[in-house]
């Protein structure tokens, strides 16, 4: 009988997952202070003009609880403590539609999974970003956008597989130390608990400029994933017609949150988009 139960549950949370009926997790008031701690003092660019964003965080493949809930909080702390801009949440689908982007300098997806926009949604937030506006993606970002190629091609990557669990601390290397949006590490590489993906087409250094990699180096972090030429990008930024993208891969979990040196790459990344911080996004295959 216990079995039965254990297994029913499971089958309701995959159907309530599938459903789109997440809750999210209310963070520990120790883990708020954590984020709290870690959010830049300033902003690294004074903004052209008062900047709103639109953070959207639905999932209707795997849902990143606590992540999200940690990213939400860190996004809206960071724009309140540092006067960058202004931040709006939704899971609905309708605020992607013209009329209420219209509203935004940029829309940040926060671990969304198999998003299932509608062509007009589509085009909308294409049109967005192409129009000179921002798109920032947070860690499952890439797990979108199967069927749609333009979107696919516009975040710069679609997700296959995590061979670096979430269990396991792993390597990283500044790819361009002296680059303005990798200042936040100050030359230096780091290690760090996290799920890290590995990308498939349309990923291609000669459409991004990738930022963030993986160490090889180290002796952990080697010898996983499927790519031959072992490009294990973390993090880059690309343009999208008049319009700029920054993405990154780190942010499973709510301790990725609590890092102050992530927190600010992602501050800086989200400047970026919003054309507050210039920032060369020329490729370097």
């Amino acid at each position: 009988m216990k079995l039965m139960t254990l297994w029913t549950s499971a089958v309701a949370f995959v159907l309530n997952i599938s459903a789109g009926a997440q809750t999210l997790p209310v963070l520990a008031d120790a883990d708020l202070a954590k984020i709290e701690a870690a959010v830049p003092a300033k902003a690294s660019a004074k903004p052209k003009q008062a900047r709103k964003i639109l953070v959207f965080w639905r999932c209707d493949g795997f849902f990143h609880g606590g992540g999200i809930a940690a990213g939400n909080k860190a996004i809206e702390m960071m724009g309140t403590k540092t006067g960058a801009y202004t931040a709006d949440f939704s899971r609905e689908y309708d605020s992607l539609e013209a009329a209420n982007l219209a509203k935004y300098d940029a829309v940040v997806l926060n671990n969304t999974t198999r998003l299932k926009l509608s062509d007009a949604q589509q085009q909308a937030l294409i049109a967005f970003v192409r129009s000179g506006k921002g798109l920032i993606g947070i860690h499952a970002a890439t797990d979108n956008f199967y069927t749609w190629p333009d979107g696919a091609k516009m975040l710069g990557a679609l997700f296959n597989g995590h061979p670096w669990g979430g269990g396991g601390t792993w390597a990283f290397r500044i790819d361009e130390p002296n680059h303005v949006l990798a200042k936040a590490f100050g030359g230096k590489g780091f290690k760090l608990q996290d799920e890290i993906y590995e990308m498939k087409e349309p990923y291609s250094r000669a459409n991004c400029r990738v930022l963030l990699s993986l160490d090889l180096t180290d002796p952990a972090t080697a010898n996983k994933g499927k790519r031959a030429d072992k490009d294990f990008a973390v993090a880059w930024i690309r343009k999208e017609g008049e319009g700029r993208v920054f993405y990154c891969s780190l942010g499973h979990e709510k301790n990725v949150f609590q890092e102050p040196a992530i927190l600010q790459f992602n501050l800086d990344g989200i400047q970026y988009a919003l054309g507050d911080l210039a920032a060369d996004a020329t490729p370097k295959p």
